[in-house]
């Protein structure tokens, strides 16, 4: 007997958002697939960036669309207007700034998630074991106890905002999620003068100001000096403010220094203050088993920040923020709303949801393209992809010592290396070498400011990078130095 409630056969179709006909629409879906394959594949036989032209610009500027177009034109469109402008992360001459190249198993892994269309915000669905599953894992990659809980969330900024909303209630109490700041004690932060800028931002966000994040001295290497960390806490306690937060860094965004977590963890324990790590790329070298010691001490933080969407390869954006106290992040977040109310069986089933664990209830299925990254390639075959771009990074280093024409900026750590060319006007002439590099589409390096000076910045993070892309890179970079100075 047929369902009464389904339309019978021949019966008059519902508007709907359905294609009119499926098998065109797979067609026309296995074509890009395929497209978009191709376009991984041969990526390094095309130029890292190329900047869109004022005609291809224009046509963004169209109206709203009020009429519909068939899907093979706007595909395209996508193929014209947009597929050959985009960032360039993916290729292996893009060496500006910590972005991960993706994986063509990612990007199969998003196209399954839009599919599936799950709001991994709530709700009693598969999506959500799968977020579960992951955060299990990064438990027992960090060395984190099974009490700890973790979250999606856009990237390590937001994952940084999120620890530092759970370590302010733990200072002030959960009243403070009601009642707000107001005549409370002012609380302060601590991070290093290499710590990114989304650290200061977070503290204004919190309702707790920039002025109150102290930034502590780094030495030489770029870490955080601790005997200056130590001075400075004891000052602000004896002015009658309340010191609440540690952050550490594992990977500055400059130069890639790891701050001395160990000695930070033991400090913030004496002193019992939360100690939070922003490892947005370094926190995963706990997948190399080469340069795992490099962040001994992260294991002991009270709450860590990272992207999977960098050394990992997950494809944007997969942030992440695990907390050793899972307890405490429920209490930060979760809200008695009627709407979000649990039941025993059913949807609505389910203890803690993502949504209690952060600021955002609808969100979309990260977990799963960061599953697969992690089943299809292991932690063993990520480390070592990790351990590859900081051995090229040394490699970039020696070529540069024994060339006159340049000088290193800062030591290098792990994958980033920063130099400058020698000589006069060195300044302006970094800047105009990495516009030229952009220009010409042959590499993508990036300038940074080191003590107040413009200096090339490499950050090796590609996994497609080899020994062959820095060879090409620095008969690039020498080219177009000698054409300025010629």
């Amino acid at each position: 007997m047929s369902d009464p409630r389904l339309p019978g056969e021949g019966a008059d179709r519902a508007l709907d958002l359905d294609p009119g006909d499926w098998g065109e629409f797979a067609a026309l879906g296995h074509r890009a697939l395929n497209d978009m394959v191709d376009f991984l594949r041969t990526v390094r036989d095309r130029a890292v960036w190329v900047d869109a032209p004022a005609d291809v610009r224009r046509q963004f500027d169209a109206d709203l669309p009020v009429a519909g177009r068939p899907f093979a034109e706007v595909l395209s469109d996508f193929d014209r207007l947009v597929k050959p402008y985009a960032t360039g992360n993916i290729h292996p001459a893009f060496m500006g700034w910590v972005h991960g190249a993706g994986t063509p198993v990612g990007m199969i892994a998003e196209m399954l998630a839009a599919g599936l269309n799950a709001n991994c915000g709530g709700r009693n669905h598969i999506g959500l074991e799968v977020e579960r599953q992951v955060t299990r894992w990064m438990q027992r990659a960090l060395q984190f106890p099974d009490t700890a809980s973790g979250v999606f969330v856009t990237g390590t900024s937001m994952a940084n905002f999120v620890a530092l909303l759970v370590a302010r209630n733990h200072a002030l109490g959960d009243d403070v999620r009601r009642k707000g700041l107001i005549g409370g004690p002012q609380l302060v932060g601590y991070a290093s003068k290499a710590a990114h800028g989304c650290i200061a931002q977070a503290m204004q966000l919190a309702g707790l100001g920039s002025d109150h994040l102290r930034l502590i001295a780094c030495g030489a290497d770029g870490a955080m000096q601790l005997a200056d960390l130590k001075a400075r806490v004891e000052a602000d306690r004896r002015s009658g403010l309340k010191p609440f937060l540690v952050v550490g860094t594992a990977g500055s965004v400059d130069i890639g220094a790891i701050d001395p977590l160990a000695e930070i963890a033991a400090f913030c324990a004496q002193e019992d203050l939360w100690f939070h790590v922003d490892g947005a790329f370094g926190a995963l070298l706990a997948f190399s088993t080469t340069m795992r010691p490099l962040i001994a001490g992260i294991e002991r933080a009270d709450s860590i920040a990272f992207d999977f969407h960098k050394w990992a390869h997950v494809p944007y954006d997969a942030g992440f923020v695990l907390v050793r106290d899972g307890a405490a992040q429920r209490r930060t977040f979760a809200s008695a709303n009627g709407y979000l109310t649990r039941s025993d069986v059913g949807l609505a089933a389910g203890e803690t949801w993502p949504c209690d664990l952060g600021p955002d209830l609808s969100r979309g299925f990260r977990a799963l393209k960061t599953w697969f990254t992690l089943r299809v390639f292991g932690t063993e075959q990520l480390g070592k992809c990790m351990a590859q771009t900081c051995e090229l990074a040394k490699y970039l280093e020696s070529r540069l010592q024994a060339d006159p024409a340049f000088i290193l900026s800062a030591p290098v750590a792990l994958n980033i290396v920063c130099f400058s060319v020698n000589g006069a006007n060195a300044d302006a002439r970094n800047r105009r070498i990495v516009e030229q590099l952009h220009v010409s589409g042959r590499a993508a390096p990036s300038i940074t400011l080191l003590d107040g000076k413009a200096v090339i910045r490499c950050a090796i993070v590609n996994h497609r990078t080899t020994r062959a892309t820095i060879d090409r890179f620095l008969a690039d970079l020498k080219d177009v130095a000698g054409r300025q100075s010629s």
